[in-house]
């Protein structure tokens, strides 16, 4: 047990939670005993009661009781596990999706079929579930900082500090990120460059994944409750005929299925899409019907092929690319698509 102390703020700790600084200066105290101590008034800053969610400032005297020695970390560590159990299986196959990663950011090609979280009808199996296998020496697991839907590939970002995570979270919500997905898409989009700019809400039917969301026509969304505004710029690639088309999509905004739902609402869904493409219509050509035949319907066709960054640290852009999963790699090859045949980012120009 140890004496009575009084620490100071120091130069670099202010504004940050009382809680978070004490977990900081003793890593084995936890959530419920600070809550204890500052609600008995045994914690107290500058003399006077605190709550744990209470700011400390520069230079403030932080009065900390008699604690419980630290049991070695060898020992903490046996008794509260860093996160869920991870198979060796499901390590090999999370480890080998590292697209690539630094000291502060790890990069995924995430596999079609896996959540990124767990939630509604997720079940247990996710990425966020497989992270104590992402560590790579590093005391915390990663952590998500945007998601992607189960059935969608491609580029996943998580970070390797809170620090990180804060800075690539501003950057998604401002918008200085910048994704393109491919996706098969049932048709020809005309024109073969546009924006789609239809509202969405949700339409019920589940959560998360599960949940479908209802287009609104952009006239109609300030009068339709719980509507928000979604932007996607698209591009076709190349094309087989009128039957299916090779699209770049870029969504300006974030949306919940923002992709699936608008190229939807155009009359061109993405092959494979059961929930927005209509899977019992066979697409006979120019749209409607995200049924192709054979295998190549069996799964959705959408891959988050690359992003673009400031990195939080070094300030450089960043930009990385996945590879097609496999089976978008058959039905390219079935198609007569190549991936170095396409500009890296068609609305280079436009721009």
């Amino acid at each position: 047990m140890s004496a009575v102390q009084t620490i100071r703020v120091g130069g670099d700790e202010g504004e940050q939670r009382l809680d978070r600084w004490l977990k900081k200066k003793f890593p084995h105290l936890g959530q419920i005993t600070i809550e204890k101590l500052c609600r008995t008034g045994q914690i107290r800053v500058d003399g006077g009661r605190v709550k744990p969610a209470t700011r400390v400032e520069t230079g403030q005297e932080v009065r900390i009781p008699p604690l419980p020695d630290a049991q070695p970390a060898e020992q903490r560590a046996k008794e509260r596990p860093l996160g869920p159990r991870v198979t060796d299986t499901d390590a090999q196959m999370i480890q080998a999706a590292v697209l690539w990663k630094d000291e502060h950011i790890i990069a995924l090609n995430k596999p079609p079929g896996l959540p990124s979280q767990g939630g509604s009808g997720q079940g247990d199996r996710h990425v966020d579930g497989l992270t104590t296998a992402l560590m790579f020496g590093f005391k915390d697991r990663p952590k998500l900082v945007h998601r992607l839907d189960k059935d969608t590939s491609g580029v996943l970002l998580l970070a390797r500090t809170d620090r990180v995570a804060r800075a690539l979270s501003e950057a998604f919500r401002s918008r200085t990120t910048r994704k393109i997905y491919w996706a098969a898409v049932a048709g020809v989009p005309h024109p073969r460059m546009g924006t789609i700019r239809f509202g969405l809400v949700k339409g019920g039917g589940g959560r998360g994944d599960n949940e479908k969301m209802i287009a609104v026509h952009p006239r109609d969304i300030d009068a339709t409750e719980g509507a928000k505004r979604a932007t996607t710029d698209y591009a076709v690639l190349d094309a087989l005929g009128t039957r299916t088309s090779w699209c770049a999509l870029v969504p300006i905004t974030g949306r919940t299925h923002q992709l699936r739902a608008h190229m939807a609402e155009l009359g061109h869904p993405i092959i494979g899409d059961g929930k927005y493409g209509g899977s019992g219509q066979e697409n006979l050509g120019d749209g409607w019907g995200a049924q192709l035949g054979g295998e190549i319907s069996k799964k959705l066709h959408l891959h988050a092929r690359s992003i673009s960054f400031d990195h939080p640290i070094t300030k450089k852009r960043i930009t990385l690319t996945a590879p097609l999963p496999d089976h978008m790699a058959r039905t390219w090859k079935t198609l007569g698509w190549h991936e170095n045949d396409v500009p890296d980012d068609p609305f280079a120009d436009d721009e």
